[in-house]
């Protein structure tokens, strides 16, 4: 099984490019995930991870995410290999993103996409109360 979740914030805005055979989609960022432990000096060591995300996943993470946003991803890990045109063989091993969440707090959201979440999607955060649901007076309350 090859099942990775990740989470972490963005070291940079994810770059967009397209393939040349079908012109998909591909979005590419890294990701900052801190380590469980600090190092022996008392510091807090992060693991920089390359992230690829495809098609409509990586319209997402390209329309919505920004460099220092806190993030989750569910993937796979993927290796690859090539040969430059100097002949030297390159290696790589990346996460490609299946699943794309915002992992940030509301109020920490706001700071990063320049509004609130229920601005910018019309909705609120579990927990949260909506637009059209009104608690003024505990009377109709059923507990």
């Amino acid at each position: 099984m090859n099942k990775v979740i990740l989470m972490g914030r963005l070291t940079r805005d994810p770059e967009v490019r397209y393939t040349q055979t079908n012109n998909t989609l591909v979005a590419s960022f890294s990701l900052a995930v801190n380590r469980r432990f600090q190092s022996q000096n008392g510091e807090r060591q992060a693991d920089f991870i390359n992230i690829v995300a495809w098609s409509k996943t990586g319209e997402f993470c390209s329309k919505y995410f920004k460099k220092g946003q806190q993030v989750g991803i569910i993937g796979r890990i993927q290796t690859r290999n090539w040969d430059d045109d100097q002949g030297v063989k390159h290696y790589v091993t990346e996460v490609v993103a299946e699943e794309a969440y915002f992992a940030d707090s509301k109020r920490e959201g706001e700071n990063a996409m320049g509004g609130s979440f229920e601005d910018t999607f019309g909705t609120t955060t579990p927990g949260s109360t909506g637009g059209d649901f009104d608690v003024s007076s505990d009377d109709d309350l059923p507990f």
